[in-house]
């Protein structure tokens, strides 16, 4: 478990730096790419995040894994977090920038949170079971961008971005929760659909 800890913070640093290059992007669609960066270290260096575990859960429900997934999913929000206000501090126009990207995501509805993360969970699935089946980055260089580009919502990124944006609103934790509830619901679809008996 101390071993899953570590491995997660060393997964929220890395969707940190993916969220300080989106957010120093002037070109939304170059910040975009860039972000995928995060989640190819991520992969080639077998770090722990959530929202690339939690679709297993289908293959596996002992209590071990779900107290792994809980541990990882820990370790990523408190290191984004931390690493957002460390950010904030350090580079003021990332936190300027990330301001006006959370109170956009504070706006929006639970239900239309929960869709949009919902999405974003079914690209990190195929994102991540691509990448371990085929050996191949493509999904990732593809999937990461467009859940960006859609607006979908990624719980661990939006953590980073509430804490370099210094807002201080009770609605962040109903926000945050809601993220991470869809991502949960998006990435096992697929999974759970592919297990659907073929017919012969």
């Amino acid at each position: 478990m101390l071993r899953t800890f570590s491995e997660s913070i060393c997964a929220g640093l890395l969707i940190s730096v993916g969220g300080c290059v989106f957010l120093s992007c002037e070109n939304r669609y170059v910040g975009a790419i860039l972000f995928s960066v995060a989640l190819l270290c991520i992969c080639y260096m077998e770090y722990y995040l959530f929202t690339g575990k939690i679709a297993y859960i289908t293959d596996d429900r002992s209590p071990k894994n779900i107290a792994r997934l809980f541990i990882g999913l820990c370790g990523n929000l408190l290191s984004t977090f931390l690493l957002g206000m460390v950010v904030r501090s350090a580079i003021p126009s990332i936190g300027d920038n990330a301001v006006g990207v959370f109170e956009a995501k504070l706006s929006q509805s639970p239900a239309r949170t929960v869709v949009r993360a919902a999405f974003c969970g079914m690209l990190m699935y195929l994102a991540v079971d691509i990448f371990r089946k085929k050996k191949s980055p493509i999904a990732i260089l593809f999937c990461i961008p467009t859940f960006i580009l859609s607006g979908f919502e990624h719980s661990i990124a939006d953590m980073f971005y509430f804490g370099a944006s210094g807002i201080s609103d009770l609605g962040a934790a109903g926000f945050l929760f809601a993220v991470i509830v869809g991502n949960t619901l998006g990435a096992v679809v697929l999974p759970l659909l592919e297990k659907v008996p073929k017919r012969t």
